[in-house]
């Protein structure tokens, strides 16, 4: 099963990647794993055809990938997982993240709003789950992995 976890700068996808890999999940972070690169419009965006090759690898267990771009409406994933935090908890998020230097200054903060109002929305209408991420990661972990199992039940 491929599991997409989506959601805007600074919600939590590389916390929820730590957490999954911790507890012994297959888990890639499109930033950190080496599946993003930055666009000619200053935004980044997936290198489609590595990922579209991982997902194709993969045949057996759950294989989690987080991230958000444009190009993941092109690829397939068994389930799509929404996170989501509150606009003033992302902002807080973005200045003091120190694993990732995208969002600390104003434009890029920006950008990330515009995406919550205009982007956001679009990603709830195709998330399979949408989990609030104010919770801890392990609160957040538990509940993605619920749904998932669920899912994969007989």
């Amino acid at each position: 099963m491929r599991v997409l976890l989506t959601g805007m700068s600074g919600v939590g996808k590389s916390t929820l990647v730590q957490e999954l890999r911790r507890r012994g999940h297959t888990a890639y972070d499109a930033d950190d794993d080496g599946f993003s690169e930055p666009r000619a419009d200053g935004r980044w965006g997936w290198r489609l055809q590595p990922v579209r090759d991982l997902l194709e690898r993969h045949d057996h267990g759950l294989l989690f990938f987080a991230g958000c771009s444009e190009e993941q409406a092109q690829l397939t994933f068994d389930v799509r997982v929404l996170l989501t935090a509150p606009e003033a908890l992302l902002v807080e998020r973005l200045r003091e993240r120190r694993s990732n230097p995208y969002g600390r200054n104003a434009s890029e903060r920006a950008q990330v709003l515009d995406d919550l109002a205009t982007v956001e929305p679009l990603l709830r209408r195709s998330a399979d789950l949408i989990v609030d991420t104010t919770a801890s990661p392990a609160d957040v972990a538990d509940a993605v992995l619920r749904h998932v199992r669920a899912g994969a039940a007989p």
